[in-house]
């Protein structure tokens, strides 16, 4: 587990390109046989891949989480961006195909990561956050969740929303996990922009062709940096940043929110005139 502090906004203003990805990239997820976890001092959220050949169990040093095992004092969220593949947590086993996704409750001990073809393997990707209440661990398929529809094709920016686990659906202590794709022909993500004091994001891109980016905008409204991202590589986003990016080709991502409150809209707008 890699650990990463928090970087104020006046520091980020300063950074180049490389120094940026330091900080915020959250890059090589996938690696065969192997886990990946980062823990993000921002509302103490953890961003993860799991990629197993033979079965894996997710596991944290004590001394970075300060518990006995992962789950202890968390909750986690996983959704699949692979192959087929099966969690079994403390020996209840749940099915988990493409875009499958799991809420994993507080207190969950034995968590065993594994893929039906390990030619082919699942690619599990893991958002936890800090829970003071135990929310039972529940499955959802793609299919199950109502999109909702935001944007414009005039705007480039027209796209679905799905939202996994929330008020109203998958009840969490503070985790909020969803996904977004975009329509054809739309290449821009969460534009207009905002910022939320009250929590941070992580993005996953993914659904990229080896040749296609992301150009992913950051920093205060005032002061934008931007990252070139990659297919299967996520994003740190601080409270104080805006979280937007366009796309060379289509593309999926999914977001995950943990901080103060779970409200959806709870967000503080910027005028397109404002950006700079």
């Amino acid at each position: 587990m890699q650990v990463r502090h928090a970087v104020h906004p006046e520091q980020a203003a300063t950074m180049d390109s490389q120094a940026l990805r330091d900080h915020f990239l959250v890059d090589a997820l996938f690696k065969p046989g192997r886990t990946k976890l980062i823990y993000s001092h921002n509302d103490r959220l953890i961003v993860g891949g799991v990629c197993p050949k033979t079965p894996l169990s997710l596991e944290a040093d004590p001394k970075i989480i300060g518990a006995d095992f992962l789950l202890e004092r968390r909750e986690m969220g996983v959704i699949n961006v692979g192959d087929p593949g099966t969690i079994t947590i403390d020996g209840n086993s749940y099915f988990m195909d493409f875009k499958s996704g799991l809420y994993i409750g507080k207190g969950s001990k034995n968590i065993i990561f594994e893929s039906n073809d390990p030619s082919k393997p699942a690619h599990y990707y893991v958002n936890s956050a800090p829970a003071h209440a135990v929310f039972p661990t529940c499955a959802i398929s793609f299919d199950q969740i109502e999109p909702e529809h935001l944007g414009e094709m005039e705007l480039s920016n027209k796209r679905n929303i799905r939202k996994y686990f929330h008020p109203g659906g998958i009840s969490t202590c503070q985790l909020v996990m969803g996904m977004t794709t975009l329509e054809t022909g739309s290449v821009w993500n969460t534009m207009p922009v905002h910022t939320h004091e009250r929590r941070m994001e992580a993005y996953f891109y993914f659904n990229m062709e080896e040749e296609q980016v992301v150009f992913h905008f950051m920093g205060q409204p005032f002061e934008t940096r931007h990252i070139v991202m990659r297919n299967h590589e996520a994003v740190l986003s601080p409270s104080w940043s805006i979280h937007s990016g366009a796309g060379t080709g289509s593309y999926t991502f999914i977001w995950g929110m943990a901080g103060e409150n779970q409200t959806f809209t709870d967000m503080d707008s910027v005028l397109m005139q404002d950006l700079k």
